[in-house]
């Protein structure tokens, strides 16, 4: 049986229960649960801490665990990332009062405060700076105001935090995070399920199928505009000078699409949600 761990609260709870659901799997039904066993698909759900996960998975004590990519790496667990999954992105800087630094080397000897010791130290100790770090466990913003740091190292949104407590970025990018499959052990049987059906949850959300008919003398113009995967699906019709052709298109980009198809001479375009995949 699959042991699964997953975030029990937090940013990446949510959407990580409501991938489970769409790959067909089956999670707690009280929000209170420690664990829950979906016998159905040989698995059991452990609901832990985010910025615990990383351990569990890397411990052997779980098998496979859904997290961030910056929890992961503050952590120093030997679970390794096998996939990313699409949600919960996050971006960390470094900030600072205005005009104080303009680069990470400027770090040098300083008190920097964070929320990931691990990661902001992994990431210093690489650029050839040795800080202080102060690890903080919320509220980073405000170390610089109330004299507990000369920088922070958070992650940033909009920046509009850090602007009202008169900071400002600099540096570079220290990493861009996002929710990631986990594991110490790939070859166990069930992962590769598991992030199939992961992948295609992924897949549904970015694509749409177009379906629309066209005439065949038109139909490499018409897949120039829409390549599909590996090639559009053709088919003949009752009136042998036209095709209908159906291909998965990106979600985002469906009525620009549309409307090249249609100016070429495409008509009677349909667009239909895909709710699973395997690709």
């Amino acid at each position: 049986m699959l042991r699964i761990a997953v975030p029990n609260k937090g940013s990446l709870s949510e959407t990580a229960a409501e991938m489970l659901a769409e790959a067909g799997y089956t999670g707690r039904r009280d929000p209170r649960a420690l664990n829950t066993l979906d016998a159905r698909n040989d698995v059991e759900f452990f609901y832990l801490r985010p910025r615990d996960i990383a351990t569990y998975v890397g411990s052997g004590a779980l098998d496979v665990g859904i997290t961030g990519r910056d929890l992961l790496l503050d952590s120093g667990s030997s679970a390794e990332e096998i996939a990313s999954l699409d949600f919960g992105a996050s971006t960390f800087r470094f900030a600072a009062v205005a005009g104080r630094f303009s680069g990470v080397e400027q770090l040098e000897g300083v008190r920097v405060a964070t929320s990931y010791p691990g990661l902001v130290g992994d990431f210093l100790a690489k650029s050839g700076v040795h800080a202080v770090l102060v690890k903080l466990d919320g509220a980073v913003e405000s170390a610089v105001r109330l004299g507990v740091a000369d920088a922070v190292a958070d992650v940033v949104s909009t920046g509009s935090t850090l602007r009202a407590q008169g900071l400002e970025i600099f540096g570079p990018v220290i990493l861009e995070s996002s929710a990631v499959l986990i594991s110490a052990q790939h070859d166990l049987p069930g992962i590769a399920t598991l992030q199939r059906r992961l992948q295609g949850v992924l897949v549904a959300r970015q694509y749409v199928l177009m379906d629309y008919d066209l005439p065949a003398v038109l139909l490499e113009k018409a897949s120039e505009i829409t390549p599909g995967l590996e090639s559009p699906t053709v088919s003949p019709l009752r009136d042998s000078e036209w095709v209908a052709v159906r291909v998965m298109v990106p979600r985002d980009e469906t009525n620009q699409i549309m409307d090249k198809l249609y100016d070429l001479g495409a008509r009677a375009i349909l667009v239909s949600p895909i709710h699973a995949a395997r690709i």
